[in-house]
C-alpha cells in the first residue's frame, strides 16, 4: 500500500462518498495509484441521507430524460449482480386518486415506458390493479377517491453506508490509500496545472502534503467549498437540496409492500417504505443554504411526511411520538437558481477545470449531480476521463462484473451453508448476511475465537460484540459513531444505538486497549451526532 511520504499518487480523490468511495475501486481496480481523502467517514454524508432506493426513477419520465431513466435501470441489474447481499426486490404500489394530477393513463403509459426502458430486466413487470384489489394487497390505503393502482418493481439498498465502505474495502484491496478524518484544506497548484493538495490530519491536528497529478472533488455538496481551495471561482457548480426522512415503528394496517405516492399537499412524490423492520417515509426536497456539517430535518418537514403518511394510512394514525428518528442530507446537484426543486437534473456532470470560465487548473476534475443508483457509472465516466488526461489507452472497465468484497464468491450458496453452520440465532443470521455478505463469516470467526463477542450488544439490535472489533480492525472505522452508523448498522435500530454505544464501547474496552475516559469520550461524542437525528429514545 503506497504512503504519504514515499510516494506520489496518480489521483487524489476528495470526498468517500459512494461517488469517491466508486471512482477510488474503478481506478486502483485500472492500476492506478489511488488516494481517497474525506475530512469524516466513509458514506457519511449525502449517501447516509438518501430513500435507500436503487432505481430507475419512475418520475424522470416527466421531465424527459429517458437517457438518465435507462441508465439507471441498466445500473439496476448490475448492482444486483455485483451486490445482492446488500441490493434487493421491492415491489412498490402507486395508488392512483380522483385528485391526482397523474391520472390512471398517464400511469399507465409511464409504467409502459418503464418496462420499456428496462428490457433487459430480471424484475418482473408492472402490473395496474383495480380498486379492489389495491385495497385488498394494501387494506390500510384510504379508500375515498381511489381511483385503482399500478404495481412495479425496482430495488433497495437497505444499508446504503455499507456499500460506499464496501467500494472502499475493494479500492484498497486494489492498492488504494484510504484517509478518513483527512480534511484536504486547499491545492498545490504550479504553471496552472495541480500538483497535490495540502491537507489537515483530524486525528492529530498535522498538516500535511499529498503529490497527484490529477484531483477529483466527489465531495458532493461540499465541492464549492473544495473548490475555495484551489484559488477564487467565479461561479457555483452544486445548488443543493436538502432531503428529510422520518422512521417509525410497523403500525396497524402497515403496507407490506412500498407506497409510492402523491402528496395531497404541493402534489410531491413521496414514499412509505417497509425498511429493516420498520417504516421509511420520505423524502422532501427544498433548496438549502445552511451549515452542511449540520444538516437535519426541520419540525416543518417532520410534520408535513407525518400529515400526508396519515392521509395514504389513516389507520397508522401516526404523530409526533411515532418518530423513532430522522435523518437528512444535501443532494449535490447541478447548481439552478430557479425553477421547481424536481426539475433539477439527476444526471451526473464531470466539471473540467482545465477549460470554461473563471481560472484554469489543468488536472482539477470536480464531478456534480448524479445518484445512488448510477455511481458505478459515473465512477467509469470519471476515469475513462482521466486515462484520457494522462494520454494513456485506459484498461477495461471491471467494476460492472467483479462483486464488491461481501458478494465475492458465490453469495447465494454462501448464505445457505451459513444459515446452517453460524451457530447463531436465526435472527442474528440474518442480520450478519444483510450487512456482511460472505464477510459474515469474517464475524463469526472473531466470535468463535471469543465466544463473548457472540452476544448481541442490546435487546432492540442485533449487532454482536464480533462486529465492533471486526470494524476497527478490518473496516477501517476510526470512531464509536462509524462502528455504529455505518459499520454495523446498529445506529439505524429503532432506538437509534442509545443503549448499544454503551455496550460497544465496553466491547472497544476489552478487546481494543481503550481506556475509560476514551470510551466515556465516544459514546458521548456518538450522542451528539445523533441528537440531529431527533431519536426518540435520547430524548425519552
Amino acid at each position: 500500500m503506497p504512503s504519504i511520504a514515499d510516494n506520489s499518487f496518480d489521483l487524489i480523490i476528495i470526498g468517500a462518498g459512494i461517488n469517491g468511495a466508486g471512482i477510488a475501486r474503478d481506478a486502483a481496480m485500472r492500476g492506478l495509484r489511488v488516494l481517497l481523502f474525506d475530512k469524516d467517514d466513509i458514506g457519511g454524508g449525502t449517501t447516509a441521507a438518501s430513500t435507500r432506493l436503487i432505481h430507475g426513477g419512475l418520475r424522470y419520465l416527466e421531465h424527459l430524460e429517458f437517457g438518465l431513466v435507462r441508465e439507471s435501470l441498466r445500473e439496476r441489474e448490475r448492482l444486483l449482480r455485483i451486490a445482492p447481499h446488500l441490493i434487493r426486490p421491492l415491489q412498490l404500489l402507486i395508488p392512483i386518486y380522483r385528485h391526482s394530477t397523474r391520472g390512471p393513463w398517464t400511469i399507465r403509459s409511464g409504467m409502459l415506458l418503464y418496462d420499456l426502458l428496462s428490457y433487459d430486466k430480471s424484475l418482473d413487470r408492472h402490473r395496474m390493479l383495480s380498486r379492489e384489489e389495491a385495497l385488498r394487497r394494501v387494506p390500510g390505503l384510504e379508500p375515498e377517491g381511489l381511483l385503482c393502482a399500478a404495481v412495479y418493481f425496482d430495488t433497495q439498498v437497505e444499508f446504503a453506508e455499507r456499500l460506499a465502505v464496501e467500494n472502499a474495502l475493494s479500492a484498497r484491496e486494489c492498492g488504494a490509500l484510504v484517509m478518513t478524518y483527512s480534511r484536504v484544506d486547499g491545492g498545490i497548484v504550479e504553471g496552472g496545472a495541480v500538483r497535490g493538495v495540502e491537507f489537515t490530519n483530524l486525528s492529530d491536528g498535522s498538516k500535511q502534503t499529498a503529490l497527484a497529478s490529477i484531483v477529483i472533488n466527489a465531495a458532493g455538496p461540499w465541492v464549492d467549498l473544495v473548490l475555495r481551495g484551489f484559488g477564487p471561482q467565479t461561479h457555483r457548480i452544486v445548488g443543493g437540496t436538502k432531503g428529510s426522512h422520518i422512521v417509525v415503528s410497523a403500525f396497524p394496517e402497515g403496507p407490506a409492500t412500498a407506497i409510492y405516492a402523491e402528496a395531497a399537499e404541493d402534489h410531491r412524490p413521496f414514499f412509505i417504505i417497509p425498511w429493516n423492520g420498520m417504516y421509511l417515509i420520505g423524502t422532501t426536497d427544498a433548496r438549502y443554504s445552511g451549515d452542511l456539517d449540520c444538516v437535519e430535518a426541520s419540525e416543518g418537514e417532520i410534520v408535513y411526511l407525518i400529515r400526508e403518511a396519515n392521509r395514504l394510512l389513516p389507520a397508522a394514525r401516526l404523530d409526533r411520538h411515532s418518530v423513532l428518528f430522522t435523518y437528512s442530507g444535501v443532494r449535490p446537484l447541478p447548481y439552478s437558481p430557479s425553477g421547481a426543486e424536481s426539475a433539477i437534473t439527476r444526471k451526473h456532470i464531470i466539471h473540467d477545470h482545465s477549460q470554461g470560465p473563471g481560472g484554469r487548473i489543468d488536472g482539477l476534475l470536480s464531478v456534480a449531480g448524479g445518484k445512488l443508483t448510477t455511481y458505478r457509472n459515473l465512477s467509469e465516466h470519471v476515469v475513462d476521463v482521466i486515462f484520457k488526461k494522462f494520454g494513456r489507452t485506459s484498461p477495461k472497465c471491471a467494476t460492472a462484473e467483479v462483486a464488491l468484497p461481501g458478494a465475492a464468491g458465490d453469495f447465494a450458496a454462501f448464505a445457505t451453508e451459513f444459515a446452517g453452520t453460524s451457530g447463531f440465532p436465526p435472527a442474528i443470521t440474518s442480520h450478519l448476511l444483510r450487512v456482511y455478505g460472505t464477510r459474515a463469516g469474517s464475524v463469526s470467526d472473531l466470535a468463535r475465537q471469543n465466544p463473548e463477542l457472540a452476544d448481541p450488544l442490546c435487546t432492540d439490535a442485533l449487532t454482536i460484540g464480533a462486529e465492533v472489533v471486526m470494524s476497527f480492525q478490518s473496516e477501517m472505522a476510526v470512531t464509536l459513531t462509524d462502528v455504529l452508523l455505518r459499520r454495523t448498522m446498529t445506529g439505524l435500530a429503532p432506538s437509534a444505538g442509545v443503549g448499544a454505544d454503551e455496550a460497544a464501547a465496553r466491547v472497544a474496552q476489552r478487546y481494543l486497549g481503550w481506556d475509560g475516559t476514551r470510551a466515556a469520550r465516544e459514546v458521548a461524542e456518538y450522542r451528539r451526532y445523533i441528537k440531529r437525528r431527533h431519536p426518540r429514545r435520547a430524548e425519552t
